[in-house]
């Protein structure tokens, strides 16, 4: 029988249990608050604007804009920063250098379609399989006989310093309502995109990428065709697109790999559109398609159409027309970073900021592409 002592004593340990509890969900409800401030912290951060909106740049963006780009401080960009100024510049922020990146490939036609890599400074190399892996069927106990060694060719695409220079007065950067780092990834972007423009279809390879249009091409088919070399159909006259081009075109088409024709481009300039445009087919109907919605490509026999002003016109043996997956066919290596000087001596009263990025490019798999030339 229980007396009356171990009565209470039980009634004490059931109390402090009680109290205990009522302590730890207290604890946890305090912990449980600590993760609901947190999250809410970061849904906040998440859903802010992108830097051309953002009304709190973080404090490296701020201190290379007002202590760097508008007067010259160093030191300021030295703490903030692991760069060096003796590689000719100080590497931008990420917020910044990624507004360039974005503007890039806004308004750079082959970029926006093409396979863009980030490289360090030893640059970008690739193997890639020219022969194919052999294989085979066996069955479940079966040994396996030893396969074919596959033949691999390796992707160094050449590269170089793409530069910009774009100036601003001094006025303009003590205006403090002058967005600079918004002016200055316009204009980094806008000539960056006109010299990569020209060289990644016509580079010569030499201290800039190598063009898709540069070097020799086969009328040969995918499986005759030496490794890099691209693959033409000829138009069927010596200085025109000729009086068949329609079927040519569709030939094109289908000189693509089923594989490579999803996701694949037109590539030409604006007067080798207006030629294309006027094409129909036998009962009258234009072989061209305006863009339905607003932001859609216009279409040619199905396939987007990408206007790049490098392309050539139309002429006897150029190559006005390209047809392909250039995501597969054409690889753009470039530094992840844009290094930028001040420059507020050489053209006074203007400061001038000197932007270099290092770019290189190459043709990735020459079956991915296919181009229409000029000859009878």
């Amino acid at each position: 029988m229980e007396t009356p002592t171990e009565s209470l004593d039980a009634s004490f340990d059931l109390v402090a249990r009680q109290d205990a509890t009522e302590q730890a969900v207290e604890t946890l409800r305090g912990d449980v608050d600590d993760v609901k401030v947190r999250l809410d912290k970061v849904s906040r951060a998440a859903a802010r604007p992108a830097l051309d909106g953002a009304s709190a740049p973080s404090m490296e963006v701020k201190g290379f804009v007002d202590g760097y780009l508008r007067l010259g401080r160093e030191s300021e960009i030295k703490s903030l920063s692991g760069t060096s100024g003796a590689e000719g510049g100080y590497a931008v922020p990420q917020e910044i250098d990624a507004m360039i990146a974005a503007r890039l490939k806004n308004i750079s036609p082959i970029r926006a379609i093409a396979q863009v890599v980030q490289t360090g400074s030893a640059g970008y190399r690739k193997l890639v399989t020219t022969g194919g892996t052999a294989s085979g069927w066996v069955s479940e106990t079966t040994a396996r006989p030893e396969t074919d060694t596959p033949t691999f060719s390796e992707i160094a695409p050449p590269s170089g310093e793409l530069y910009a220079n774009p100036a601003a007065s001094q006025a303009m950067l003590d205006d403090a309502a002058f967005d600079i780092q918004s002016w200055l990834a316009d204009e980094i972007a806008m000539e960056f995109a006109r010299a990569e423009g020209a060289a990644f279809v016509g580079g010569s390879g030499t201290n800039q990428p190598k063009g898709f249009l540069t070097g020799a091409t086969s009328a040969s088919g995918d499986a005759a065709r030496p490794f890099g070399m691209l693959q033409h159909l000829v138009s069927g006259d010596a200085n025109t697109l000729g009086s068949v081009v329609e079927l040519v075109l569709i030939d094109l088409v289908h000189a693509l790999k089923a594989g490579h024709r999803q996701g694949a481009s037109w590539v030409m300039n604006s007067a080798t559109l207006a030629e294309v445009r006027k094409l129909k087919t036998s009962d009258g109907a234009f072989l061209w398609q305006p863009g339905l919605v607003d932001g859609q490509p216009d279409r040619l026999l199905g396939y987007p159409v990408v206007e790049a002003e490098d392309m050539p016109d139309i002429a006897a043996n150029e190559c006005p027309i390209a047809f392909g997956n250039f995501r597969a066919g054409y690889l753009i290596a470039e530094r992840s970073a844009t290094a930028i000087l001040r420059d507020p001596f050489t053209n006074k009263p203007f400061v001038h900021f000197y932007a270099t990025k290092r770019i290189g490019g190459q043709v990735l798999d020459s079956d991915a592409i296919k181009l229409l030339k000029i000859a009878a």
